[in-house]
């Protein structure tokens, strides 16, 4: 089962897209530290840690940001207007509690708002809000004050959002998505043994908005093959017909086929349903129209990287309720971990 404090450290730490270094940046590099030769942080803010080997060179990827708020205006009686960071969907903010970080691991709370229903016209009940018409309040009564409380055009926002237990395997917190994988590669780092395979584990930055930390690490690395470690959307939820599911909880990881940004590469996918097979590991399958993972930057690095993707079922994905299963994450780990032992044997 999962090292819940190591988990809990990379979850809870802050850093959307762009600001991985207000916490979760150190958090990931004295994880990984114990069980590299060498780890570096590239000019972007990707964090490179390089088990060396003599065999093929191996990148895989699992990004450190999550996605979140950044304060556009600020009103004169305090209220915070923002725009998201990465896909964020304003229902979401609704009645819910904020970190807004004014520094690095440093925060004030806030609590997202709208205008109350019972004084809304009938119509605009029925209706989503919009980026107009949600806000957050941090207890200011004026823009002085909330400026005097530390919070500036440009400061970011995260939702409070704690790991939590939910019934006997499931796991509840913001940010499984993407920092599930990263205990995931920290996880495989400890537990790999033996390989000839040249290993680069990368937490890579600002994927929620473009895939923009792997493709420049992609870059200088320039790996012979490449694995993105991301969640996987699992509607196994009342409402949603079986073919819609994409995976379900506790099935298992989930083998990559395609997503809208990459189609794995045939021979590394049977490859790794083989690996499956042999040792045990509970698999399911991830083909995912409607999402993208960092394989999409990865695969079309300089002349082309064969790339795969080992996934992560996760449910209410893109909210402070992401929820995972220790099981899948467990069969993730040793997929992962089989994948590198194994991979100096693998023919195109």
């Amino acid at each position: 089962m999962v090292d819940f404090e190591l988990l809990k450290r990379i979850i809870e730490a802050p850093g959307i897209s762009g600001y991985e270094f207000l916490g979760v940046r150190d958090v990931v590099i004295e994880a990984f530290k114990p069980y590299v030769d060498e780890i570096k942080v590239d000019k972007l803010g990707n964090v490179i840690a390089h088990k060396k080997g003599s065999g093929p060179k191996v990148m895989l990827a699992g990004h450190m940001d999550q996605i979140g708020l950044m304060v556009t205006h600020i009103e004169k009686n305090g209220f915070l207007r923002v725009a998201p960071v990465g896909g964020v969907d304003p229902r979401t903010l609704i009645a819910q509690r904020f970190k807004v970080w004014i520094g690095p691991n440093e925060y004030i709370y806030g609590v997202g708002g709208s205008v109350p229903p019972h004084i809304q016209k009938p119509e605009e009940r029925n209706k989503a809000p919009t980026w107009d018409q949600v806000f957050i309040d941090v207890g200011a009564e004026s823009k002085e004050e909330a400026e005097e409380m530390g919070v500036r055009i440009g400061t970011v926002i995260t939702w409070d959002g704690r790991l939590k237990r939910l019934g006997k395997h499931r796991l509840v917190s913001i940010a499984h998505d993407d920092r599930i994988a990263v205990y995931t590669l920290v996880e495989a780092a400890r537990q790999l043994a033996e390989t000839d395979a040249d290993v680069y584990f990368v937490a890579t930055v600002q994927e929620e908005v473009g895939l923009r930390g792997a493709k420049v690490s992609a870059f200088g690395i320039d790996p012979d093959y490449g694995f993105a470690l991301d969640v996987t959307i699992a509607a196994d939820v009342p409402g949603t017909p079986e073919h819609k599911q994409i995976s379900q909880l506790g099935k298992g990881v989930a083998i990559k086929i395609m997503d809208r940004s990459v189609i794995c590469h045939p021979t590394i996918v049977r490859w790794m349903e083989e690996l499956a097979k042999k040792h045990e590991i509970p698999y399911q399958w991830d083909i995912l129209t409607g999402g993208g993972t960092d394989a999409g930057a990865i695969h079309l690095n300089k002349a082309g990287v064969p790339s795969g993707g080992i996934s992560i079922p996760a449910r209410y994905i893109h909210s402070n309720t992401e929820v995972v299963d220790e099981r899948d994450v467990d069969a993730a780990v040793k997929l992962t971990v089989k994948v590198l032992e194994e991979i100096p044997e693998l023919k195109l």
